[in-house]
């Protein structure tokens, strides 16, 4: 996982509706970065769409929005248009961005053991730098709390 301070990895990835994303050429905007495990599951749809629905608060203080899974971008869209989502969601279908974010993970339900994404945002500054990480995260209240640290800091 990384940490407040490390330079968050650059990549470049697809993303729903087509078209690619580099994490680069977004500064020296501040992003967050959050990482779900799957498109149209309960806590990822309840996450999206709080992000959607606070997307002009970011954007007022400079602030992008970019979600990650694993999905294609084809299920990408599907989750979109179904729910009327409006961040950027893209596709890391071979867990490179999340290995190198630290967010893919080995997980247990029921006794087995599988891998995973681990929820998680993390905020990146105008220079590439992690300002703040946000692990395990519990969906209820967590775009609110984002919201009010990108606040404290602009």
């Amino acid at each position: 996982m990384l940490n407040v301070g490390d330079n968050a990895p650059d990549f470049t990835l697809p993303r729903d509706g087509g078209g690619e994303v580099t994490l680069s050429n977004l500064r020296p905007s501040r992003v967050v970065l959050f990482f779900y495990p799957k498109d149209d599951t309960s806590g990822c749809t309840a996450e999206a769409l709080a992000f959607t629905a606070h997307l002009a608060d970011f954007q007022k203080v400079g602030v992008g929005i970019l979600g990650v899974s694993k999905d294609t971008v084809a299920k990408h869209d599907k989750f979109r248009d179904k729910h009327g989502l409006a961040v950027p969601l893209l596709s890391d279908t071979d867990s490179d961005v999340c290995e190198r974010y630290g967010v893919w993970v080995e997980k247990q339900m029921y006794g087995k053991s599988y891998f995973g994404i681990v929820r998680t945002t993390m905020l990146i500054g105008p220079n590439g730098r992690i300002e703040r990480v946000w692990n395990k995260v519990k969906v209820k209240g967590h775009v609110d709390e984002v919201l009010a640290e990108v606040r404290t800091q602009t």
